[in-house]
């Protein structure tokens, strides 16, 4: 697995790069990307060392990241890491007892990869990025 970007979850993505370039110094961002199969607004921000932060907002009520701002937990929501074959780093994590929190799907940010989260035995989420061929 290489590691890809840390995943935060933001109320709106205007508020969102305005805290990280503020706060965290980042001065690169994407430009934003919806993604109706995951139901939430992406981009990605880096700092100057190269680490890449992707923000998460929700696109409507029913987004998967909306229980998360009314609750504010899992706010800073995941790591993710590229890797070759999703089937065969899905089947390791679900040995190490990470939990599928869904099956995999394409996901618009990463030109239609295929992503799936994992819940990890220490409570945080893991995402898995399959690279495309």
């Amino acid at each position: 697995m290489l590691f890809d970007h840390i995943g935060l979850v933001v109320p709106d993505l205007a508020s969102g790069e305005r805290y990280c370039r503020d706060v965290l110094g980042l001065t690169r961002f994407s430009a934003a990307v919806l993604d109706p199969l995951q139901n939430v607004w992406v981009q990605f921000g880096y700092d100057e060392a190269g680490i890449c932060y992707e923000l998460v907002a929700p696109a409507g009520e029913n987004s998967p990241v909306t229980q998360v701002l009314k609750t504010r937990r899992n706010v800073l929501n995941h790591l993710a890491y590229r890797v070759v074959s999703l089937v065969t780093s899905a089947e390791r994590l679900r040995t190490q007892r990470h939990l599928p929190l869904g099956p995999s799907q394409p996901a618009v940010a990463f030109g239609g990869a295929h992503v799936q989260f994992f819940l990890s035995p220490l409570g945080h989420i893991v995402e898995l990025i399959e690279e495309v061929a």
